[in-house]
């Protein structure tokens, strides 16, 4: 479906903004006040790329007394999602653009998260702290997070594990675009390890400050970035001492930029956003 052409059906109902963030896009229904929960159906309807809008995430905006505004996440496969961090850069520059500030406060399910506008038309959203111990992954038994006991075949064991409001592995590998991870990404997410299933990562330390990407996501598949997946890698390769607290993140859609303060553990990510087009979704979608 072109951009010009935005998405409409016989029957109206709620508007909708077509963004992404490094090509990881979104669906975001503008709503007034607190939604239904969509059915699976109608979210992996809209996700559809072939017959709906098509996107990796729906995300859903409601009014909220604690913060600018409310995101629910959905994967395209109907599941919820409890954080986002490409859509929760998205969903601050609208809220920036409707407001004329340079700062946002949006609530999530994993709780709040502070942006503010960058240098170069980027946002930086404060992701907060990781969840590091094994109830916060969460995992179906204890274990050492920075490296877990999990073996999927040659050059892929040990990934270590991070929470960034969402469940991550995170593999080091030593070429990441040579990883089969359509085909390995499916057999992690949903190994009896992860009860809530897992966002799968695949990172190569190209130096320091730069590691290169490829994520697959619980709920979504491959996308070309992933923010929280970023944050995780940056996150899990300092724990191992195999990276900077602050490095650049390649992925197939672009770079992030992730630094993990050390003054007060948060992870803060800074990236680009852009619009594609704005439409309704059809009557009949819960939103």
């Amino acid at each position: 479906m072109p951009p010009s052409a935005g998405y409409s059906s016989p029957t109206m109902n709620r508007p909708f903004v077509k963004m992404n963030g490094l090509g990881n896009d979104f669906v975001i229904a503008l709503t007034a006040s607190a939604p239904s929960a969509p059915s699976a159906e109608a979210v992996r309807a809209i996700a559809d790329r072939a017959s709906g809008v098509g996107c990796d995430q729906l995300i859903a905006l409601e009014s909220c007394d604690d913060a600018d505004v409310f995101m629910r996440v959905w994967n395209a496969d109907g599941g919820a999602a409890g954080a986002c961090g490409n859509g929760a850069r998205c969903v601050a520059w609208l809220v920036m653009e409707a407001s004329g500030r340079d700062s946002a406060r949006i609530a999530t399910d994993a709780g709040v998260l502070e942006a503010r506008r960058a240098e170069g038309d980027l946002i930086t959203v404060d992701m907060s702290a990781p969840g590091l111990g094994w109830r916060k992954i969460p995992l179906a038994r204890e274990m050492d997070t920075r490296q877990l006991d999990l073996d999927v075949g040659p050059g892929l064991t040990g990934p270590g594990a991070v929470s960034m409001g969402n469940p991550h592995a995170v593999f080091f590998v030593d070429d990441a675009e040579g990883v089969d991870a359509a085909r390995l990404g499916p057999l992690v997410e949903h190994d009896p390890l992860f009860p809530e299933g897992v966002n799968v990562g695949f990172a190569q330390i190209v130096a320091p400050d730069r590691i290169r990407l490829k994520v697959w996501e619980r709920g979504a598949g491959l996308t070309r970035a992933c923010g929280t997946g970023a944050c995780a890698a940056v996150v899990a390769a300092r724990r191992r001492r195999l990276a900077r607290r602050a490095a650049t993140v390649e992925m197939a859609g672009g770079e992030l930029h992730i630094d993990w303060r050390r003054a007060d553990g948060h992870v803060m990510m800074t990236g680009p956003v852009a619009m594609e087009f704005t439409g309704r979704l059809p009557e009949g979608d819960d939103l």
